[in-house]
C-alpha cells in the first residue's frame, strides 16, 4: 500500500498556475527598490544560532519559540527566522561597510518560524526586504518608509494604514524599563512564564505578548514616547515632518515595539484589515546598536520586511492585478516524424529569439493537439504535414480571432512570424485602449 505524503505542516506549495502572482509582486519590488538606489543580496538559508541570539534577542519569542535549530556534529545552526541579521552579518563579512555609505541591500527569501499556522502566518514564509546602513538622520526613515509605501501603491492596494513609533535609544529606554517594572510588578502573578523572565531581563517584551491575559495587563501600561530623551524626540518630530511634505499619510501608535531586539527610535509598520488578525503587511524600523553589537564600528541602520504571502493575500481580496501569466506563442501540430523534426528546427529557432513554442510530445491525432493548443493558452497554431513540407509553406491560425496566414517554412520563417505576432500585440494594445476609453 503507498504511502500518502504530504507537504509538512504551515508550507505552501506554489504551482505554475501560481507563480505569475508570485513573479508580480517580486518584479514591483525589485524594480521599486532599484529605482532608491538599492541592489540585491543573497544570503544562507542557516546561520549560526549565535548570530539570532545576539541581534534578534533571547526574550523574543521568536528565539524563545519559534526557532528551528539543529546541530551538525558540533555547531548549532538555525535556519533564518527572518532577513536583517544575516544581511548585515554579510555586510561586515564582506567589507561592504568599507565602501560608500550609506550601503542600500534588499533581498528576496524564505524564512522559518515554528507557529501556529493561520491566515497570513506560516512556518516557512517568504519575504522582501531592504536593509540602509551608515545614515543616521530621520531623512532615511523617511526614505525607507516612502520605498514601502511606493511598492504597496504599485500594487494597487487601498486601505492600507501606516503607524509610527519611536522606541527611543538605550539611554531613554533606561528609565522607560524602570517604569514598565513598576507597572507589570502588581500583576506579577497574572503574567505568563514567558513575560515573567522577561519583566526582569526586557519588561518592554512584556507588551508584545500573544498571551490575551498579558495583552489586557499591558494595555494601561506606560508608553515609551513620555520618556524619549532630547534627541530621539527631535529625531522623532523630524521623521514626522518629512513624511508630511511626501504626503505620506500616518497615525502615531505608541503600542508599537516590533518583535525584534534590535530595534531602536523609529519603528513602523503598513497595516490592513482585509486579511483578518494578522495584517501587518510590512513592517520595519532603526536598528543603530545591532552593527556594534555584531563585532563591527558603530554604524546606524534600518530596514523593512514585507511578507509576501500577506501581500499577494491582500492583492487577491482587493482585486489588485497581477502579470498575465506566460502563455504559449506558437504551438506546432506535426502529423509525422518528418513534420516533427522540422517543428523540432522552427521551434528552435524561434525560442532563441524569445518566443515559447510547443509541439506535440505525445504522438496525438490532430485533434487532441488542438485541444491541448487550447488547453495552454496558445496564441497560434501550425499544422504541419505532408503538403504543407512539399510546398514549403504552412498556414498560421490566430486562435482568439481564427483568421489565418500563409507562412513560409524557409529561412524567412522566423522574420514573418515575428512581424504576424508584433502585427496583433499592437491590434490588442489597440483594443485595450478602446476599451479604457469607453
Amino acid at each position: 500500500m503507498a504511502i500518502k505524503i504530504t507537504r509538512p505542516q504551515g508550507t505552501e506549495d506554489v504551482t505554475p498556475k501560481q507563480i505569475y502572482k508570485w513573479h508580480t509582486v517580486e518584479h514591483m519590488a525589485r524594480d521599486t527598490a532599484e529605482a532608491f538606489g538599492f541592489h540585491e543580496i543573497r544570503i544562507p538559508t542557516f546561520e549560526s544560532t549565535e548570530l539570532f541570539l545576539r541581534s534578534v534577542g533571547e526574550t523574543t519569542d521568536v528565539v524563545q519559540k519559534e526557532m528551528y535549530t539543529v546541530k551538525a556534529k558540533e555547531t548549532e545552526f538555525t535556519l533564518r527566522p527572518e532577513g536583517t541579521a544575516g544581511t548585515i552579518r554579510s555586510m561586515l563579512q564582506n567589507g561592504m561597510l568599507n565602501d560608500a555609505l550609506p550601503q542600500k541591500a534588499f533581498y528576496i527569501l524564505s524564512c522559518f518560524r515554528h507557529e501556529r499556522p493561520q491566515a497570513g502566518r506560516l512556518r516557512e514564509f517568504h519575504q522582501f526586504g531592504v536593509e540602509m546602513a551608515g545614515s543616521p538622520g530621520p531623512a532615511s526613515d523617511a526614505e525607507i518608509i516612502s520605498l514601502a509605501k511606493a511598492i504597496l501603491d504599485r500594487a494597487g492596494l487601498k486601505n492600507i494604514a501606516l503607524y509610527i513609533n519611536s522606541i527611543g535609544c538605550p539611554t531613554c529606554r533606561t528609565a522607560y524599563h524602570k517604569a514598565l517594572k513598576a507597572y507589570f510588578m502588581p500583576h506579577k502573578e497574572e503574567l505568563c512564564d514567558t513575560c515573567l523572565t522577561r519583566l526582569e531581563k526586557n519588561p518592554m517584551r512584556i507588551l508584545d505578548c500573544k498571551s490575551p491575559v498579558c495583552g489586557e495587563i499591558a494595555k494601561d501600561a506606560p508608553i515609551i514616547l513620555n520618556y524619549l530623551c532630547e534627541d530621539c524626540q527631535q529625531h522623532f518630530q523630524q521623521l514626522q515632518t518629512y513624511l508630511r511634505a511626501m504626503n505620506i499619510e500616518f497615525t502615531i501608535n505608541p503600542k508599537i515595539v516590533r518583535g525584534l531586539d534590535y530595534y531602536t527610535k523609529t519603528v513602523f509598520e503598513f497595516v490592513t484589515t482585509d486579511i483578518g488578525a494578522q495584517g501587518t503587511v510590512c513592517g520595519g524600523g532603526r536598528y543603530d546598536g545591532l552593527i556594534e553589537q555584531m563585532g563591527g564600528k558603530p554604524t546606524p541602520a534600518m530596514g523593512f520586511a514585507m511578507g509576501l504571502e500577506r501581500l499577494i493575500m491582500t492583492m487577491e481580496r482587493q482585486g489588485c492585478a497581477f502579470e498575465e501569466p506566460t502563455t504559449c506563442d506558437l504551438y506546432i501540430a506535426p502529423m509525422d516524424a518528418a513534420a516533427m523534426s522540422t517543428a523540432m528546427q522552427l521551434g528552435q529557432t524561434l525560442r532563441a529569439s524569445g518566443y515559447q513554442v510547443e509541439y506535440d510530445l505525445m504522438q496525438r491525432g490532430l485533434k487532441a493537439q488542438m485541444k491541448y493548443a487550447n488547453k495552454i493558452g496558445a496564441s497560434f497554431v501550425m499544422v504541419l504535414g505532408e503538403n504543407e513540407l512539399q510546398s514549403q509553406k504552412a498556414n498560421l491560425k490566430n486562435m482568439e480571432t481564427g483568421e489565418q496566414v500563409e507562412i513560409p517554412l524557409n529561412e524567412k520563417f522566423e522574420e514573418k512570424f515575428d512581424d504576424i505576432a508584433v502585427q496583433y500585440m499592437f491590434h490588442d494594445m489597440l483594443e485595450d485602449l478602446k476599451k479604457e476609453c469607453q
